[in-house]
């Protein structure tokens, strides 16, 4: 099979897990629309979304981070040096100990969710409503963690028989579970928010069912056993497979969330701002995870297990060459993404959300939060990226050393900031320590020879960046008087940010063709 063939192959790849992503995204933007509708940036909207985000967070770690680095590229290993049922065993024994180990977690995180809710919700705990509230949400929401994550594994496996489709539309059955939650669920209710952390659970159960059917079919559907004697314990964890897996794990863990751990500590200062700001920082970033998760997320689904063939086949120029086709794809698409959302930042708040409880306020103020999360989405998106280019070939120490570097960064950045800019302060530390750790990945590659620049970069840069430069004029002048958007209603708004995004992708596109980008030179790493 030729490179273009292949490169073919992967471009195809990421744009199936793009389309599913993108009918995801666009439920999950309905989702927070009816959300904002229903709660607003009100007290029940900031503690909802906080205890939603805490097993939230750790399916982030699973599903996109830490566990699909360490597990996919074993499992190539496995699937190319060995049998079918090599891999039937090293599935069922991860299975079995990662099975166990979220029963165990999910019963300690139910029984302790006062200790979490004070963990997280710092800023609450003198509060006699959002603290006990808070407490009881995190019941509810926490056994997601361990729905989700078996749902990641099974995911994992997917990927790497090349069966993208399903793993990237599962996120549609919570954003459907919530909407007729806050719609249908909520109204009968005394507390109507209730329903909310309820609708979160169920879409746990929900989403790992869907996933069982596709492993039956390719012959791989996991058998798990609770392990509960020392012995199986031992047994389990002395394959040689599970071994190198839990190796990589554990640093991987904390190396390849660092966006999310620093979210998270976001949250946890926010809590002691005012009402709101947990809300505003949450409708921002959800809409900063449009492009992240349609993009980023989806080249980089498709990239780790070709990636992981590469090192298994030692094959070091193709290895270098699937990253800098990445790198290519990921600026192309986060460097005009990112200008077109710091410019319609509000326009976008105040389309999408600004109706019920979500006043004209709430829009503002979310939008300054998503201008500074914005300023880092392309780091974001390369983050996603060039920690596969480590955790492919097995090297989990140094993602997890600038890790390390880009979390203090952050704390120091959240410190220095919060109080001078408030929420806004906190959307951009964790943008700034976006920024150092991509810069720092993509050192340590070049650096080290796993990367080597490709072909006419200089140029292909200018491209860009020219039909970056060109989308912004035509945005800047095509563009309402912001008092327009205040005044006017949802037809006048929705009208005109549809001719926006569409005349910028025109634009942007059309540039990109004048200039002499063809699809093709991607596909061949020009």
């Amino acid at each position: 099979m030729s490179q273009a063939t292949k490169n073919h192959n992967l471009l195809k790849s990421s744009f199936t897990v793009s389309f599913m992503t993108f009918l995801s995204r666009i439920l999950g933007l309905l989702r927070d629309v009816v959300l904002a509708h229903f709660i607003g940036a009100s007290l029940f909207a900031d503690v909802f979304l906080l205890a939603q985000k805490i097993p939230n967070f750790m399916r982030r770690l699973f599903a996109e981070g830490a566990f699909s680095q360490a597990f996919v590229p074993v499992l190539n290993e496995t699937l190319t040096q060995h049998n079918h049922q090599a891999v039937k065993q090293l599935v069922n024994r991860v299975s079995s100990l990662l099975g166990t180990l979220l029963i165990i977690i999910t019963l300690v995180g139910v029984i302790g969710s006062s200790g979490l809710a004070s963990i997280f919700g710092l800023g609450f705990i003198e509060n006699e409503d959002k603290f006990p509230l808070l407490s009881v949400m995190i019941k509810i929401t926490f056994p997601y963690l361990m729905f989700i994550s078996l749902t990641a594994f099974s995911g994992g496996i997917l990927n790497t028989y090349n069966q993208f489709a399903i793993p990237a539309i599962t996120p549609i059955f919570l954003n459907i579970s919530l909407i007729v939650a806050a719609v249908f669920v909520a109204p009968l209710l005394n507390v109507p928010v209730m329903a909310l952390p309820w609708a979160v659970f169920i879409a746990g159960v929900i989403q790992l069912l869907i996933q069982l059917p596709f492993l039956w079919k390719l012959g791989i559907l996991p058998k798990p056993k609770l392990l509960i004697s020392k012995a199986a314990w031992k047994a389990h964890w002395q394959d040689k497979g599970v071994h190198k897996i839990v190796t990589l794990l554990t640093p991987a863990l904390f190396g390849v969330s660092v966006v999310q751990i620093n979210l998270l500590l976001d949250s946890m200062i926010a809590s002691f701002l005012k009402t709101g700001s947990i809300s505003w920082l949450y409708y921002s970033d959800r809409l900063l995870e449009f492009p992240l998760g349609i993009f980023g997320i989806a080249i980089a689904t498709v990239v780790l297990p070709s990636l992981s063939r590469k090192y298994s086949q030692k094959s070091s120029q193709k290895f270098s060459d699937i990253l800098d086709w990445a790198i290519k794809l990921v600026l192309m698409i986060g460097i005009p993404a990112a200008t077109a959302m710091i410019f319609l930042a509000e326009p976008l708040m105040l389309t999408l959300f600004q109706r019920g409880e979500f006043s004209q306020m709430d829009a503002h103020s979310a939008s300054l939060s998503l201008i500074a999360y914005s300023s880092g989405l392309i780091f974001f998106m390369l983050i996603k990226v060039l920690a596969p280019g480590f955790y492919a070939r097995q090297d989990t120490k140094t993602p997890v050393k600038i890790a390390i570097k880009a979390v203090v960064a952050n704390m120091l950045f959240n410190l220095l900031l919060f109080k001078p800019l408030g929420h806004v302060g906190l959307a951009l530390a964790t943008s700034l320590s976006a920024a150092l750790n991509a810069s720092l990945l993509f050192i340590g590659l070049k650096n080290s020879g796993i990367y080597q620049k490709g072909h006419l970069w200089i140029k292909w840069f200018f491209q860009v960046f020219l039909a970056t430069l060109v989308l912004f004029l035509a945005l800047y002048f095509i563009n309402p008087p912001l008092q327009l958007w205040h005044s006017g209603g949802d037809l006048f708004r929705i009208q005109w940010l549809l001719i926006l995004v569409v005349s910028g992708v025109i634009v942007y596109i059309g540039m990109l063709w004048i200039l002499g980008v063809r699809l093709k030179q991607i596909m061949h790493h020009e």
